[in-house]
């Protein structure tokens, strides 16, 4: 898998770290974008193994740090759902302009629901996978546990999450109730493919019921067996990896042929 370190910028100036992995002989049959779980980046073990199984079938991918994390710019407390969102928005102009536009997004948790909500301002997108996400990003509220209390009461508090702290201000909070999720979900208009494992403990396979429920044809789902949420098993996300690329074809073809 051949990858070039790339870079862009965010809507506030601030530069963005991003990598594109592409097809041994460089010639991709479509581009893809992935959205990393909430406080990952885009080096998570499961971003690379996707990326892998999706080059060797011909289809490049982009992946990126979120404002605020991983290599990327920004103070991660001033960000929130919806920049995530404009940062996904941003991520497939700057792929449009120097590659091709995105056909395929790529969701991991919380990074399913943005390229949920994404979808309709990327003209280029046809299919959106989402991968362990929650039906609604106010769910990410629950892993705050004691602290949004905190959150609430004194505007904002430093929370431990998968060991590392990270400040989060109460306009996150609210951003993500101001989100509306199924409206967004059933105007979708793109074929949409849902990956959740059954066992799954940080976001429950209801989560994946009600995506399904809300969306309308054509829609897939499924189950990821015994995965964990961050599918920390290469075997699991090698597995997810290799099925999108089938899947996407069917989509990637039919749009060729209008063309």
């Amino acid at each position: 898998m051949q990858f070039n370190r790339l870079h862009f910028t965010n809507d506030a100036g601030q530069k963005l770290s991003a990598r594109i992995d592409l097809p041994e002989d460089d010639q991709p049959v479509a581009y893809a974008l992935f959205a990393h779980c909430f406080t990952c980046s885009k080096n998570i073990k499961a971003a690379s193994h996707i990326s892998r199984a999706l080059t060797r079938e011909g289809i490049a991918v982009f992946r990126f740090d979120f404002t605020g994390l991983g290599e990327s710019e920004g103070e991660f407390g001033d960000t929130n759902f919806s920049s995530n969102v404009d940062d996904l928005v941003m991520a497939a102009e700057f792929m449009a302009h120097n590659y091709e536009g995105p056909k395929i997004l790529i969701g991991h948790s919380l990074g399913g629901a943005a390229v949920l909500q994404a979808a309709a301002r990327i003209p280029s997108s046809l299919a959106v996978i989402t991968i362990a996400a929650p039906a609604d990003p106010n769910h990410v509220s629950l892993a705050l546990g004691d602290s949004k209390e905190i959150i609430e009461r004194r505007g904002e508090a430093d929370v431990e999450l998968a060991g590392r702290t990270f400040k989060i201000k109460k306009q996150f909070l609210d951003d993500l109730e101001s989100v509306r999720m199924q409206q967004t979900i059933q105007n979708l208009k793109r074929a949409l493919l849902i990956f959740h494992a059954p066992t799954d403990s940080v976001v429950g396979i209801d989560n994946a019921a009600r995506i399904f429920k809300a969306a309308q044809h054509p829609k897939s789902f499924i189950s990821l067996d015994q995965a964990d949420h961050l599918l920390m098993d290469p075997r699991d996300s090698q597995y997810v990896g290799s099925l999108i690329a089938i899947w996407a074809t069917k989509y990637i073809d039919a749009n060729r042929k209008m063309h």
